[in-house]
Protein backbone atom coordinates (compact mmCIF):
# COMPACT_ATOMS: atom_id res chain seq x y z
CA UNK A 1 0.00 0.00 0.00
CA UNK A 2 1.78 3.31 -0.62
CA UNK A 3 2.85 5.85 1.90
CA UNK A 4 1.92 9.68 2.39
CA UNK A 5 5.41 11.21 2.53
CA UNK A 6 6.30 12.72 6.29
CA UNK A 7 8.62 15.12 7.49
CA UNK A 8 10.97 12.33 8.59
CA UNK A 9 10.49 10.67 5.06
CA UNK A 10 12.19 13.61 2.89
CA UNK A 11 15.69 12.99 2.91
CA UNK A 12 15.04 9.10 1.43
CA UNK A 13 12.50 10.49 -0.92
CA UNK A 14 14.80 13.02 -2.02
CA UNK A 15 17.37 10.70 -2.60
CA UNK A 16 15.35 8.04 -4.37
CA UNK A 17 14.14 11.17 -7.01
CA UNK A 18 17.82 12.18 -7.72
CA UNK A 19 18.94 8.68 -7.95
CA UNK A 20 16.10 7.29 -10.45
CA UNK A 21 16.88 7.71 -14.12
CA UNK A 22 12.98 9.49 -14.03
CA UNK A 23 13.93 11.57 -11.92
CA UNK A 24 12.51 14.85 -12.39
CA UNK A 25 13.32 18.75 -10.25
CA UNK A 26 9.29 19.42 -10.36
CA UNK A 27 8.92 15.95 -8.26
CA UNK A 28 11.53 16.99 -5.94
CA UNK A 29 10.49 19.16 -2.44
CA UNK A 30 12.73 21.93 -3.49
CA UNK A 31 10.49 22.87 -6.29
CA UNK A 32 7.32 22.77 -4.07
CA UNK A 33 9.14 25.97 -2.48
CA UNK A 34 9.20 27.45 -5.66
CA UNK A 35 5.05 27.03 -6.05
CA UNK A 36 3.68 28.59 -2.44
CA UNK A 37 0.35 28.64 -3.82
CA UNK A 38 0.56 24.98 -4.00
CA UNK A 39 0.51 22.80 -1.18
CA UNK A 40 2.73 19.57 -2.02
CA UNK A 41 2.15 16.03 -1.17
CA UNK A 42 4.01 12.65 -2.16
CA UNK A 43 3.08 9.36 -1.89
CA UNK A 44 5.43 6.41 -2.39
CA UNK A 45 5.31 2.41 -3.14
CA UNK A 46 7.94 0.87 -1.10
CA UNK A 47 9.50 -2.69 -1.13
CA UNK A 48 9.39 -5.58 1.69
CA UNK A 49 12.13 -3.89 3.31
CA UNK A 50 10.96 -0.74 3.33
CA UNK A 51 13.02 0.68 0.55
CA UNK A 52 11.34 3.02 -1.86
CA UNK A 53 10.35 1.89 -5.64
CA UNK A 54 8.63 4.23 -6.43
CA UNK A 55 6.71 7.70 -6.18
CA UNK A 56 4.52 10.56 -7.45
CA UNK A 57 5.08 14.01 -5.78
CA UNK A 58 1.64 16.22 -6.34
CA UNK A 59 1.10 20.11 -6.29
CA UNK A 60 -2.51 20.66 -5.00
CA UNK A 61 -4.65 23.69 -5.68
CA UNK A 62 -8.12 24.53 -4.50
CA UNK A 63 -10.24 25.69 -7.19
CA UNK A 64 -11.15 29.64 -6.46
CA UNK A 65 -14.92 29.67 -5.24
CA UNK A 66 -15.11 26.10 -4.72
CA UNK A 67 -14.24 23.17 -1.91
CA UNK A 68 -12.55 21.24 -4.99
CA UNK A 69 -8.84 21.30 -6.31
CA UNK A 70 -6.87 20.09 -8.74
CA UNK A 71 -4.00 17.95 -8.10
CA UNK A 72 -1.05 17.67 -10.66
CA UNK A 73 2.26 15.81 -10.57
CA UNK A 74 4.13 17.39 -13.20
CA UNK A 75 6.61 14.66 -14.72
CA UNK A 76 5.57 12.23 -12.70
CA UNK A 77 5.86 9.42 -11.95
CA UNK A 78 9.23 8.61 -10.79
CA UNK A 79 9.37 4.31 -11.16
CA UNK A 80 10.39 1.54 -13.43
CA UNK A 81 7.43 2.37 -16.28
CA UNK A 82 7.18 -1.52 -16.94
CA UNK A 83 6.32 -2.05 -12.86
CA UNK A 84 2.53 -2.56 -13.35
CA UNK A 85 2.32 -2.96 -9.45
CA UNK A 86 4.05 0.24 -8.57
CA UNK A 87 2.27 2.18 -10.65
CA UNK A 88 -1.22 0.85 -9.35
CA UNK A 89 0.19 1.55 -5.78
CA UNK A 90 1.10 4.97 -7.04
CA UNK A 91 -2.14 5.92 -8.49
CA UNK A 92 -4.11 4.43 -5.48
CA UNK A 93 -2.13 6.38 -3.08
CA UNK A 94 -3.01 9.31 -5.06
CA UNK A 95 -6.61 8.28 -5.43
CA UNK A 96 -6.85 8.52 -1.41
CA UNK A 97 -4.82 11.82 -1.07
CA UNK A 98 -7.48 13.39 -3.86
CA UNK A 99 -10.54 12.07 -1.86
CA UNK A 100 -8.94 13.89 1.49
CA UNK A 101 -8.42 17.17 -0.75
CA UNK A 102 -11.78 17.17 -2.80
CA UNK A 103 -9.76 16.80 -6.05
CA UNK A 104 -11.89 16.76 -9.05
CA UNK A 105 -9.13 15.58 -11.39
CA UNK A 106 -5.35 14.13 -10.85
CA UNK A 107 -3.38 15.55 -14.05
CA UNK A 108 0.04 14.47 -14.66
CA UNK A 109 2.07 14.68 -17.74
CA UNK A 110 5.16 12.09 -17.09
CA UNK A 111 8.21 11.83 -18.77
CA UNK A 112 7.42 9.15 -21.01
CA UNK A 113 8.03 9.12 -24.90
CA UNK A 114 4.63 8.76 -27.04
CA UNK A 115 6.35 5.53 -28.35
CA UNK A 116 5.40 3.76 -24.85
CA UNK A 117 2.08 2.56 -25.89
CA UNK A 118 2.07 -0.17 -22.80
CA UNK A 119 2.54 2.55 -20.24
CA UNK A 120 0.04 4.59 -22.07
CA UNK A 121 -2.20 1.20 -21.51
CA UNK A 122 -1.70 0.78 -18.37
CA UNK A 123 -2.94 4.36 -17.19
CA UNK A 124 -5.90 3.69 -18.95
CA UNK A 125 -6.96 0.75 -17.14
CA UNK A 126 -6.52 3.15 -13.92
CA UNK A 127 -8.84 5.59 -15.67
CA UNK A 128 -6.39 8.03 -16.84
CA UNK A 129 -7.08 9.83 -20.44
CA UNK A 130 -4.64 11.36 -22.79
CA UNK A 131 -6.35 14.73 -22.91
CA UNK A 132 -4.80 15.63 -26.49
CA UNK A 133 -3.77 19.14 -27.23
CA UNK A 134 -1.73 21.34 -29.78
CA UNK A 135 1.57 21.03 -31.46
CA UNK A 136 3.13 24.07 -30.03
CA UNK A 137 3.07 24.94 -26.08
CA UNK A 138 -0.77 24.57 -25.44
CA UNK A 139 0.29 22.02 -22.49
CA UNK A 140 1.34 23.21 -19.14
CA UNK A 141 4.48 21.45 -19.71
CA UNK A 142 6.16 21.21 -23.51
CA UNK A 143 5.41 17.77 -24.88
CA UNK A 144 8.39 18.28 -27.36
CA UNK A 145 11.47 18.76 -26.53
CA UNK A 146 15.13 18.08 -27.95
CA UNK A 147 17.54 15.80 -25.41
CA UNK A 148 21.25 15.64 -26.01
CA UNK A 149 23.30 12.56 -24.32
CA UNK A 150 25.75 13.86 -22.96
CA UNK A 151 27.17 11.08 -20.64
CA UNK A 152 30.78 9.62 -20.59
CA UNK A 153 31.52 12.55 -23.34
CA UNK A 154 34.14 15.22 -23.60
CA UNK A 155 33.81 18.32 -24.32
CA UNK A 156 34.76 18.15 -27.40
CA UNK A 157 33.12 15.27 -28.37
CA UNK A 158 30.09 16.77 -27.74
CA UNK A 159 30.64 19.49 -29.69
CA UNK A 160 31.65 17.68 -32.86
CA UNK A 161 27.94 16.45 -32.44
CA UNK A 162 26.99 20.06 -33.43
CA UNK A 163 26.14 21.26 -36.47
CA UNK A 164 28.97 23.11 -38.48
CA UNK A 165 26.75 26.72 -38.04
CA UNK A 166 25.97 25.89 -34.59
CA UNK A 167 29.90 25.59 -34.48
CA UNK A 168 30.53 28.44 -36.10
CA UNK A 169 27.88 30.84 -34.49
CA UNK A 170 29.25 29.71 -30.84
CA UNK A 171 32.87 30.56 -31.97
CA UNK A 172 31.83 34.30 -33.42
CA UNK A 173 30.20 34.87 -30.05
CA UNK A 174 33.66 34.01 -28.65
CA UNK A 175 35.34 35.97 -31.15
CA UNK A 176 33.51 38.82 -31.25
CA UNK A 177 34.11 39.20 -27.58
CA UNK A 178 30.89 37.88 -25.35
CA UNK A 179 31.79 36.95 -21.87
CA UNK A 180 29.35 34.62 -19.74
CA UNK A 181 28.82 34.73 -15.99
CA UNK A 182 27.47 33.09 -13.71
CA UNK A 183 25.01 35.46 -11.81
CA UNK A 184 23.30 35.79 -8.69
CA UNK A 185 20.55 37.81 -7.54
CA UNK A 186 21.95 41.12 -8.21
CA UNK A 187 21.65 40.18 -12.17
CA UNK A 188 17.91 38.88 -11.71
CA UNK A 189 16.69 42.65 -12.46
CA UNK A 190 18.61 42.55 -15.72
CA UNK A 191 17.60 39.41 -17.21
CA UNK A 192 13.79 40.43 -16.02
CA UNK A 193 14.19 43.18 -18.02
CA UNK A 194 15.98 41.31 -21.33
CA UNK A 195 12.73 38.32 -20.25
CA UNK A 196 10.12 41.21 -20.84
CA UNK A 197 11.72 42.58 -23.94
CA UNK A 198 11.78 38.80 -25.50
CA UNK A 199 8.20 38.03 -24.56
CA UNK A 200 6.96 41.13 -26.12
CA UNK A 201 8.92 40.32 -29.59
CA UNK A 202 7.90 36.67 -28.95
CA UNK A 203 4.51 37.25 -28.23
CA UNK A 204 4.63 35.06 -24.34
CA UNK A 205 3.70 35.90 -20.82
CA UNK A 206 6.70 36.24 -18.72
CA UNK A 207 7.36 35.74 -14.60
CA UNK A 208 8.05 38.79 -12.88
CA UNK A 209 11.22 39.37 -10.94
CA UNK A 210 10.38 37.99 -7.82
CA UNK A 211 10.22 34.63 -9.03
CA UNK A 212 13.43 34.31 -10.44
CA UNK A 213 14.78 35.39 -7.22
CA UNK A 214 13.09 32.29 -5.52
CA UNK A 215 13.80 30.09 -7.89
CA UNK A 216 17.92 30.62 -7.16
CA UNK A 217 17.29 31.08 -3.47
CA UNK A 218 15.06 27.64 -3.21
CA UNK A 219 17.01 25.45 -5.69
CA UNK A 220 20.30 26.90 -4.46
CA UNK A 221 23.07 24.58 -5.74
CA UNK A 222 20.97 23.08 -8.45
CA UNK A 223 20.11 26.67 -9.88
CA UNK A 224 22.28 29.02 -11.91
CA UNK A 225 21.55 32.16 -13.71
CA UNK A 226 23.95 32.85 -16.75
CA UNK A 227 24.18 35.96 -18.06
CA UNK A 228 26.07 37.09 -21.49
CA UNK A 229 27.48 40.85 -21.42
CA UNK A 230 29.03 42.47 -24.30
CA UNK A 231 31.17 45.56 -23.17
CA UNK A 232 30.11 45.54 -19.96
CA UNK A 233 26.56 45.52 -21.13
CA UNK A 234 23.96 42.39 -20.49
CA UNK A 235 22.31 41.55 -23.65
CA UNK A 236 21.23 37.77 -23.35
CA UNK A 237 20.70 35.25 -20.00
CA UNK A 238 19.15 31.75 -19.19
CA UNK A 239 18.10 30.05 -15.95
CA UNK A 240 19.15 26.47 -15.73
CA UNK A 241 18.61 23.76 -13.21
CA UNK A 242 20.46 20.43 -12.35
CA UNK A 243 19.22 17.89 -10.43
CA UNK A 244 19.87 13.99 -10.26
CA UNK A 245 21.80 12.76 -13.94
CA UNK A 246 20.25 15.83 -15.71
CA UNK A 247 20.49 19.47 -16.59
CA UNK A 248 17.84 21.44 -18.11
CA UNK A 249 17.58 24.69 -19.63
CA UNK A 250 14.46 26.46 -18.27
CA UNK A 251 14.52 30.03 -19.52
CA UNK A 252 16.03 32.19 -21.83
CA UNK A 253 15.92 35.69 -22.54
CA UNK A 254 17.79 37.77 -25.65
CA UNK A 255 17.82 41.88 -26.18
CA UNK A 256 16.36 43.14 -29.66
CA UNK A 257 20.29 44.16 -30.08
CA UNK A 258 23.71 42.24 -30.57
CA UNK A 259 21.61 39.57 -31.59
CA UNK A 260 24.28 39.31 -34.74
CA UNK A 261 26.82 38.46 -31.17
CA UNK A 262 24.81 35.11 -30.98
CA UNK A 263 25.18 35.45 -27.27
CA UNK A 264 22.84 32.73 -27.30
CA UNK A 265 24.18 29.77 -28.47
CA UNK A 266 27.67 30.39 -26.11
CA UNK A 267 25.10 30.55 -23.30
CA UNK A 268 24.01 27.20 -24.27
CA UNK A 269 27.51 25.88 -24.52
CA UNK A 270 28.20 26.99 -20.99
CA UNK A 271 24.75 24.77 -19.51
CA UNK A 272 26.13 21.94 -21.53
CA UNK A 273 29.20 22.35 -20.31
CA UNK A 274 27.70 22.45 -16.45
CA UNK A 275 25.78 18.91 -17.12
CA UNK A 276 29.24 17.38 -18.25
CA UNK A 277 30.78 19.10 -14.97
CA UNK A 278 28.29 17.17 -13.02
CA UNK A 279 28.51 14.19 -14.91
CA UNK A 280 25.13 13.94 -15.84
CA UNK A 281 23.57 12.18 -18.42
CA UNK A 282 21.12 14.28 -19.97
CA UNK A 283 21.14 17.46 -20.43
CA UNK A 284 17.26 19.17 -21.67
CA UNK A 285 16.95 21.64 -24.01
CA UNK A 286 13.04 21.73 -23.34
CA UNK A 287 10.51 22.57 -25.50
CA UNK A 288 9.93 22.95 -28.93
CA UNK A 289 7.10 22.99 -31.72
CA UNK A 290 5.65 19.83 -32.55
CA UNK A 291 4.89 21.15 -35.85
CA UNK A 292 7.77 21.32 -38.30
CA UNK A 293 6.68 23.38 -41.29
CA UNK A 294 9.15 25.84 -41.73
CA UNK A 295 6.62 28.62 -42.18
CA UNK A 296 5.73 27.90 -38.38
CA UNK A 297 6.94 30.58 -36.68
CA UNK A 298 8.25 28.63 -33.86
CA UNK A 299 10.35 26.51 -36.77
CA UNK A 300 13.53 28.67 -36.01
CA UNK A 301 13.50 27.83 -32.21
CA UNK A 302 13.40 24.36 -33.44
CA UNK A 303 16.27 24.61 -35.74
CA UNK A 304 18.04 26.27 -33.10
CA UNK A 305 18.06 23.66 -30.77
CA UNK A 306 18.66 21.10 -33.40
CA UNK A 307 21.73 23.02 -34.33
CA UNK A 308 23.39 21.47 -31.09
CA UNK A 309 22.99 17.64 -31.98
CA UNK A 310 20.00 16.51 -29.32
CA UNK A 311 17.40 13.89 -29.67
CA UNK A 312 13.93 15.29 -31.06
CA UNK A 313 11.58 13.96 -28.18
CA UNK A 314 7.57 13.80 -28.10
CA UNK A 315 6.27 13.01 -25.19
CA UNK A 316 2.89 11.22 -24.41
CA UNK A 317 1.68 14.35 -23.11
CA UNK A 318 -0.97 15.21 -19.75
CA UNK A 319 -2.99 12.42 -19.05
CA UNK A 320 -6.21 12.99 -16.63
CA UNK A 321 -7.68 10.95 -14.33
CA UNK A 322 -10.72 12.96 -13.98
CA UNK A 323 -13.33 12.47 -10.54
CA UNK A 324 -16.20 14.84 -10.45
CA UNK A 325 -16.97 15.33 -14.06
CA UNK A 326 -19.27 18.19 -13.55
CA UNK A 327 -16.69 20.20 -11.28
CA UNK A 328 -14.17 19.37 -14.24
CA UNK A 329 -16.03 20.50 -17.20
CA UNK A 330 -16.82 23.42 -15.36
CA UNK A 331 -13.45 24.28 -15.22
CA UNK A 332 -11.79 23.76 -18.57
CA UNK A 333 -14.02 25.88 -19.94
CA UNK A 334 -13.78 28.95 -17.13
CA UNK A 335 -9.70 28.52 -17.56
CA UNK A 336 -9.60 29.02 -21.40
CA UNK A 337 -11.34 32.14 -20.44
CA UNK A 338 -9.36 33.59 -17.52
CA UNK A 339 -5.85 32.23 -19.58
CA UNK A 340 -6.95 34.58 -22.41
CA UNK A 341 -7.40 37.64 -19.96
CA UNK A 342 -4.72 36.86 -17.80
CA UNK A 343 -2.36 36.83 -21.03
CA UNK A 344 -3.78 40.09 -22.20
CA UNK A 345 -3.24 41.85 -19.02
CA UNK A 346 0.22 41.11 -18.27
CA UNK A 347 1.39 41.33 -21.84
CA UNK A 348 -0.40 45.12 -22.09
CA UNK A 349 1.32 45.90 -18.37
CA UNK A 350 4.93 44.48 -19.52
CA UNK A 351 4.46 47.10 -22.67
CA UNK A 352 3.94 49.82 -20.43
CA UNK A 353 6.88 48.57 -18.41
CA UNK A 354 9.34 48.94 -20.83
CA UNK A 355 8.07 52.16 -22.72
CA UNK A 356 8.25 53.61 -19.05
CA UNK A 357 11.80 52.25 -19.39
CA UNK A 358 12.30 54.11 -22.32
Amino acid sequence: MATTVTKEMIPAYEAFVQSHPKGHFSQSVLWAKQKPMWKWEAVVSQDGEGRIKGSLAMLIRKVPGTPFTLMYACRGPVCDLDDEETLKDLISGARALAKRYHSYCIKIDPDVPSSNTAFTRMMEAQGFRITGGGKNFEAIQPRYVFRLDVQGKTEEEIMAGFHQKTRYNLRLAIKKGVEVKICGKEAVGEFTRIMRITGQRDNFVTRGEDYFAHMLDNLGEHCRLYMAYHDGQAIAGTLAIWYGDKVWYLYGASSNEHRNLMPNYLLQWRMIQWAVEKGCRIYDFRGVSGDLSPDNPLYGLYQFKKGFGGEFTEFIGEMDLILNRPVAFAVKNGTKLMKKVRKGFIMRRNREKENGAK
